[in-house]
């Protein structure tokens, strides 16, 4: 086995210390069985055995939807008191034809070497990671890769952490390493890290000799439920976030839950905006469990953590089986997004993680359902409270204006002849739409209520 490293040299984060001293120790997630199956007629509105239905009005024809779990207890019945000792992982599938591919998820998965390499079909792998993680999961990473496996040679390159050098230039190292090191077409790309490395080694696979297998090992809450799964890769540019980019699907996603041991606080809160998400715009049992777990869930309750991370995906895998180039249902995954984007962007990359600026805009989203007369206002009270809980802002950063938010909105990527679309809640718990026809004075009214003019 032969393994070398390219160092892009940053300061790194400050948040690496606490990083690197977190050591609560994660059990392993409960197993059972259970699959089902989906298949629709003239609209989404689907319900599973848990009661809760998609709730978006898009039409569609002939999609099918598999998720196969290891766990089948029903989202209010999971406890985190419960003891979880199989060291067998939970398997959620992502159906998507002949380009499918499992999302597993599990403690010490990093140390089941076959996981990785049955993904693995070339003799050449490029992991690339952040100066974060490098020191903490590089060398495990390539053990698993390499183990039993000595015609397999591992080569990796390290980046600078932090949304602010999800950039072209930062790119650029990673082709840069995969050109020097001569890789070819049976090259696999290993994206090691959160949204940010997922998303840019995602994108470099997608476009390295037009397109190589990537596999997705994400260390963080919001990757582990969101940006590792469904194939959304891509960059930001200075006037708007994540505008550069490609859909292009994995061979599989590995979430070790023992990699949130050592995630700063700040970060593990962040993730939970996305938990949050799906609960309001699809599955509100699973929005009442977390009313009653975001305590545990914060103190990092191993079960609680696993159950959040099988759920979310098996809601993510559900709608990007059904919508992949977000036609029209996957864009409702996108609540609060667009003012949470404008958030990131309007105070530069970086000073926001984008789980918070997701909070802050959610808050809006729902306040401006609500103007609408969409929501009651009890579902009001709700988000704030549950944010609130989760350690998330509920306000936008005051040196983001009105006028920035509308220069910044008006470039995002949801907007469609010249129209902002926009995903808000509507009806019941659970419940969203995604739609350019709503009244604009309640957009302006909601902007005025939490920016300055």
């Amino acid at each position: 086995m032969a393994a070398s490293s390219s160092v892009l040299p940053k300061p790194i984060s400050s948040s690496l210390s606490t990083h690197q001293q977190r050591h609560n120790s994660l059990s392993h997630p409960i197993s059972g069985n259970l699959s089902f199956r989906f298949r629709n007629s003239d609209t989404f509105s689907l319900q599973y055995s848990s009661s809760v239905s998609l709730g978006c009005g898009f039409e569609t024809s002939g999609a099918r939807f598999k998720v196969f779990s290891s766990s089948a207890t029903q989202v209010m019945d999971q406890s985190p008191s419960k003891s979880a000792n199989s060291t067998v992982p939970t398997t959620v599938d992502v159906d998507l034809g002949n380009r499918s591919y499992p999302i597993y998820i599990g403690s010490g998965l990093l140390d089941q070497p076959d996981l990785l390499q049955r993904h693995v079909h070339g003799k050449r792998v490029l992991v690339v990671t952040n100066t974060t993680i490098a020191p903490l999961y590089l060398d495990k990473v390539i053990h698993a890769l390499t183990i039993g496996n000595p015609n397999v040679t591992v080569e990796s390159v390290i980046l600078p952490d932090g949304e602010q050098y999800k950039n072209m230039d930062t790119l650029m190292k990673v082709f840069d390493k995969a050109i020097e090191s001569r890789l070819d077409r049976r090259s696999t790309f290993v994206a090691l890290g959160g949204g940010v490395i997922g998303d840019m080694c995602g994108y470099a696979a997608a476009s390295f000799l037009r397109g190589v297998n990537f596999i997705q090992i994400p260390t963080t809450v919001m990757a582990q439920v969101d940006s590792s799964v469904g194939g959304k890769t891509g960059i930001n540019h200075r006037l708007g976030k994540n505008l550069i980019g490609a859909f292009y699907q994995p061979q599989c996603v590995l979430v070790d839950t023992d990699t949130l041991n050592t995630l700063p606080e700040r970060e593990l809160a962040s993730g939970f905006a996305e938990v949050i998400k799906y609960g309001l715009i699809r599955d509100a049992k699973f929005f009442e469990w977390q009313e009653k777990n975001m305590d545990a869930l914060l103190a990092r309750d191993p079960n609680a953590l696993a159950y959040a991370i099988k759920r979310s995906c098996e809601n993510k895998a559900e709608v990007v089986s059904l919508d992949e180039k977000e036609s029209g249902l996957r864009a409702t995954l996108n609540l609060g997004h667009t003012f949470g984007h404008a958030i990131e962007t309007g105070c530069g990359y970086g000073k926001w993680l984008h789980g918070e600026a997701v909070a802050a805009g959610t808050v809006m989203a729902v306040d401006m359902s609500y103007r609408l007369s969409w929501i009651d206002e009890s579902i009001v009270k709700r988000v704030h409270t549950i944010l609130k809980q989760a350690k998330l802002p509920t306000v936008p950063d005051e040196t983001v204006t009105v006028d920035m938010f509308k220069s910044i909105m008006a470039v995002d990527k949801k907007v469609a002849d010249g129209l902002l679309r926009l995903i808000l809640l509507k009806g019941p718990l659970g419940n969203c739409v995604f739609t350019g026809d709503y009244d604009r004075k309640a957009l302006d009214e909601t902007l005025h209520a939490f920016c300055k003019s």
